[in-house]
């Protein structure tokens, strides 16, 4: 039987695996659904229609599920959908989608999740992300995977921020940021490449190569979006770090950092 402490209170629809952990004075909604060796903290409220993986650590006083903060919201079932061996610590706010747009507020795996951070409706989180304290996503934006975000960083609704990105404490994203890249600043701005963090996620060094001369075509020599797009073109043939650099920029509705 999953150890629910006697004062927390989990609706008699809730689903919960047999070894989770729920803590005191915590609550859970009807229609939550929670995997196999998930732990929660005290005074958490998990609502909504909010499904969440197996061996998740989640810590007290979050808030998962709650309906979105968008006045278009008319009580319609939209989801929360979290993945597996997931940190979310303290105060956390992860909201459920909303039938504008997907309908499901997406988290991958093994994300390390730190205080204060709010996640909006709509969003797409990837995997094995890193939120410092006090990040924020509005509503729709998406990260991908191997993302850092540093503390304090807002990043605006709709923006698409690509895998491997780092942003520096306080950024303000306004535009998508391009993967690969490092950007900080109010509004951010690239900052070169993640040149760091991808050696230590064992790219190549034929692949940093690439990558090098692909951020000084599209940063360093003064080429339009499209001119750079043209010109790393050939590049993407030879190179699948730089063809997920071409995709991403077909996908940028709001533009990119510059």
């Amino acid at each position: 039987m999953a150890r629910i402490h006697p004062t927390a209170l989990v609706a008699p629809g809730a689903r919960l695996a047999d070894d989770v952990e729920i803590g005191p004075y915590t609550i859970v909604g009807e229609h939550v659904e929670i995997g196999a060796g998930t732990t929660i903290g005290a005074h958490a409220v998990i609502t909504g229609h909010t499904t969440i993986g197996a061996h998740n650590r989640i810590f007290h006083s979050v808030s998962l599920g709650e309906e979105p903060q968008d006045k278009k919201y008319a009580g319609e079932p939209t989801r929360l959908v979290i993945g597996d061996h997931n940190v979310v610590r303290e105060f956390c706010t992860f909201n459920t989608g909303t039938v504008q747009d997907r309908g499901v507020t997406t988290i991958g795996s093994h994300n390390w999740i730190m205080a204060y951070v709010h996640i909006a409706h709509d969003c797409v989180v990837g995997d094995r992300t890193i939120f410092a304290n006090n990040a924020s996503l509005a509503g729709h934006s998406e990260v991908g995977d191997w993302a850092i975000l540093g503390g304090f960083t807002g990043v605006h609704q709709f923006c698409k921020i690509g895998a491997h990105v780092m942003t520096g404490i306080s950024s303000v994203v306004f535009k998508d940021i391009p993967p690969f890249v490092m950007a900080a600043g109010q509004p951010a701005s690239p900052h070169g490449l993640n040149s760091e963090g991808l050696k230590r996620r064992g790219f190549s060094a034929e692949a940093l190569a690439a990558l090098k001369r692909a951020y000084k075509i599209l940063y360093r020599e003064g080429n339009t979006l499209a001119e750079a797009q043209a010109r790393l073109a050939p590049e993407a043939e030879t190179h699948a770090e730089v063809r997920q650099l071409l995709d991403f920029l077909a996908r940028a509705k709001r533009g990119i950092i510059r």
